[in-house]
C-alpha cells in the first residue's frame, strides 16, 4: 500500500514535527510514556502530536510541550471524522504507529506523513504491516515497553533511559493526602481489570480480604482499594470489605485518573493483576506486586518491580495447555478465569516481606 520508507531512518537531523499514534489502554500508554520522552529529550524543538484515547487523555493530556488530539472511540465512525477534520492541512515527517488493532490502522491513513513507522512483521498483527512503510528491528522476546523503545531507536535517539514525570494537579495530590498521610503506610489494592472480557486475569476477593488483615496485624498498615466505576469492580470492593476484619477504605469508582495516580505516589506497595494501575505504580517508582497467573509477566509484568511479580503462569501454561513458556508464543494468554487461583496468600506475603525488608520497613516488632 505504501512505497517503503526504511532508508530515510534514522534521521540525520532533529525532525520538524512528528505523530504518536497510541490510543489505549492506560497501561500501554504508561509504556508509551517514557519512549515519548525520549523522543523530547534528544529533540526538545521538535513538535509532537500524539493521538490518544479520551480515558487516557486524562492521565497524561496535561504533559507539556506535547499537542494531544482525542481519537473517541464511543463516537464510532464520527470519531474518524473527527480526526480528519483536525488533520486537514498538517503534514508529519513521521508517524509513529505504535498501536496494533485495525481500529488504529484505520485511523493511521488520516494522518498524513511520509514516514509511516510500525512493528516489524512478526509483531505487526490486525495486518498493521499493510498500513506501514517503515518497521522497528525484529527482536524476539522484549517486554511490551522494551519493544516500543524500538521506535525511538529506529529513528535514531541514542538516550532511552525511561522517565515518565506525569504531573499531579494540587487537587489531585490534597485529595490522596486526604486518605493517605505522610507517615503512614498503607497497602493500595487494585483488585480486578475492568474489562469484562478480561475478568480471567483477576484474582479472589476472599484472598485479597485475608490479605488486608494480614498487613494490619504484621505491620499495623491500612489498606486501601482503588479501581474503576464498573459494576464488576465494585462488587469486589464490596466484597473484599464485607470479609476482612480489618476494613480497607473502599474508593473504588471514585477517583479520577490522577486522583488514582496521586494515591499510588503515596502507597508503600500496590497489589494488582496485569492492568493499568500496575503500570501506574511503575512511572511513581511504587513497588508492584503483581498477580500474574494468566499472562507472562517478561512480557507485561511492571516494569521496575518484576522481581515482586507472584508468577503462576508457568504451571498454569503447562495445565491449561500441555506446553512450557520457552515453548509457547511469546504472549499466549490462559483465558481460564481459574488459573488465577494458583496464586496463594501466602505467595503475597513473601512477596510483601521482601519489600518491607527493602524499603527499610517491617513489622512494628521487628523495629
Amino acid at each position: 500500500m505504501f512505497i517503503s520508507r526504511s532508508s530515510l531512518l534514522p534521521f540525520a537531523s532533529a525532525p520538524d514535527s512528528l505523530c504518536i499514534l497510541r490510543l489505549s489502554a492506560v497501561g500501554d500508554i504508561c509504556h508509551t510514556l517514557p519512549v515519548v520522552r525520549s523522543i523530547q529529550r534528544q529533540w526538545p524543538e521538535t513538535r509532537i502530536t500524539w493521538v490518544i484515547g479520551k480515558l487516557e487523555a486524562g492521565l497524561v493530556g496535561d504533559i507539556p510541550g506535547i499537542e494531544f488530539i482525542i481519537f473517541d472511540k464511543s463516537r464510532g465512525y464520527r470519531a474518524y471524522a473527527d480526526l480528519r477534520r483536525v488533520m486537514r492541512g498538517r503534514r508529519y515527517e513521521a508517524l509513529l504507529q505504535m498501536q496494533v488493532s485495525l481500529r488504529a490502522s484505520i485511523a493511521s491513513l488520516l494522518i498524513p506523513a511520509p514516514v509511516r513507522l510500525g512493528f516489524d512483521r512478526a509483531r505487526a498483527r490486525d495486518f498493521q504491516w499493510l498500513f506501514t512503510n517503515a518497521r522497528i528491528p525484529t527482536r524476539s522476546r522484549q517486554h511490551v515497553m522494551d519493544g516500543l523503545f524500538g521506535f525511538a531507536e529506529t529513528l535514531g535517539v541514542s538516550d532511552l533511559t525511561p522517565v515518565w514525570d506525569i504531573p499531579v494537579p494540587a487537587e489531585a495530590a490534597g485529595f490522596a493526602r486526604k486518605w493517605i498521610s505522610d507517615k503512614e503506610q498503607t497497602l493500595v489494592i487494585s483488585p480486578c481489570s475492568s474489562n469484562r472480557v478480561r475478568n480471567w486475569r483477576n484474582w479472589s476477593a476472599e484472598g485479597y480480604a485475608r490479605v488486608v488483615d494480614h498487613v494490619a496485624e504484621r505491620y499495623g498498615m491500612k489498606s486501601l482499594l482503588t479501581g474503576g466505576p464498573t459494576q464488576l469492580e465494585q462488587e469486589y470492593g464490596e466484597q473484599i470489605c464485607a470479609l476482612a476484619q480489618h476494613t480497607p477504605v473502599n474508593l473504588v469508582g471514585k477517583t479520577s485518573l490522577k486522583q488514582l495516580l496521586a494515591i499510588i505516589q503515596r502507597a508503600t506497595v500496590l497489589i494488582s493483576p496485569d492492568s493499568g494501575p500496575a503500570h501506574m505504580a511503575t512511572t511513581a517508582g511504587t513497588p508492584v506486586i503483581g498477580l500474574y497467573a494468566t499472562s507472562n509477566p517478561d512480557r507485561t509484568g511492571p516494569w521496575l518491580s518484576r522481581q515482586w511479580v507472584v508468577n503462576r503462569y508457568p504451571e498454569a501454561l503447562r495445565e491449561e495447555l500441555g506446553m512450557d513458556v520457552e515453548q509457547a508464543p511469546w504472549g499466549k494468554r490462559v483465558r481460564n478465569p481459574e488459573a488465577m487461583q494458583r496464586i496463594t496468600v501466602e505467595d503475597i506475603q513473601e512477596k510483601l516481606e521482601q519489600i518491607m525488608a527493602e524499603v527499610g520497613l517491617g513489622c512494628p516488632g521487628n523495629g
